[in-house]
């Protein structure tokens, strides 16, 4: 089997969301953009998280931070002025800072404070990439919101856990709002189970009550609790780098080829 592109030179841009803390954005964001580029797609990493873990996942450590994304949503900077390259060949970042914490609050009385994050993607520089993935913070706020208004498709990963499909009722309720009054084009791209234990009946028991409930928009690939996974952002590695083999990061590669085939990004040749 080959893959050839059959992108044009908009990025598809995924907003990584979901309002809970924990449930693997940051691990997906980081390992789906290492798949994506692994497969020769030039991928951007925003990293809209104050606590700035994609960045610091992927070798970005908080001394090397002198613009952010923060420096971007406030126009304090261009896309080409925050954006680093990493140690992933082909994935850049825009490095996240607790500045981003604040931007609620001072872009309060902005009239386009929805659209910052839009207007300083939509540059010759982001059209340089393929992808775009924007790492949300756990929260459904302004910051989580100029992601929506600013992709084409929100990806939501969902830990296999009781109460799972819980917030995630309201985070449809939030995207669908986004749709109506903001970005009318925007889709759900798949809601990606993580943290999937094959040894726990309960894992089980939720995948099959979310395939159920949300049908086709549910990938069938799963990332399962894996130690490699939860251990490679201290070595501030993508998963795919630091254990190539492990079963997280062949889970991600086979979520990288169902994103791809949803974006009819590539052709599959026997």
């Amino acid at each position: 089997m080959s893959l050839t592109t059959t992108m044009g030179h908009n990025p598809r841009t995924l907003a990584v969301v979901n309002q809970k803390g924990g449930v693997g954005k940051t691990t997906t964001a980081i390992n789906l953009g290492t798949a994506l580029a692994a497969v020769g797609r030039k991928v951007l990493i925003v990293d809209l998280d104050p606590q700035g873990n994609a960045s610091t996942g992927l070798g970005v450590a908080v001394r090397d931070r002198a613009r952010s994304t923060y420096d971007l949503i406030m126009r304090q900077a261009t896309l080409g002025g925050v954006t680093v390259a990493t140690s992933v060949p082909r994935v850049s970042i825009t490095p996240g800072s607790v500045e981003l914490s604040g931007v609620d609050l001072e872009l309060v009385d902005a009239s386009d404070r929805t659209h910052h994050l839009k207007a300083a993607l939509e540059t010759p520089e982001g059209r340089a990439f393929d992808y775009i993935l924007i790492d949300c913070p756990p929260a459904l706020n302004l910051l989580t919101v100029n992601a929506m208004v600013a992709a084409d498709a929100v990806l939501v990963p969902l830990q296999c856990e009781f109460f799972a499909l819980e917030g995630l009722s309201q985070l449809l309720k939030t995207i669908e709002k986004v749709k109506q009054s903001l970005n009318k084009t925007l889709k759900i791209e798949g809601i990606v189970l993580t943290m999937y234990d094959r040894r726990n009946n309960l894992s089980a028991q939720v995948a099959e009550d979310v395939r159920q409930t949300l049908g086709d928009i549910v990938f069938k690939t799963v990332i399962p609790r894996n130690v490699r996974l939860s251990e490679a952002p201290s070595h501030a590695l993508p998963a795919l780098i630091y254990d190539h083999g492990c079963a997280g990061s062949q889970a991600y590669l086979h979520l990288a080829g169902e994103v791809l085939r949803r974006n009819m990004d590539v052709e599959v040749l026997a």
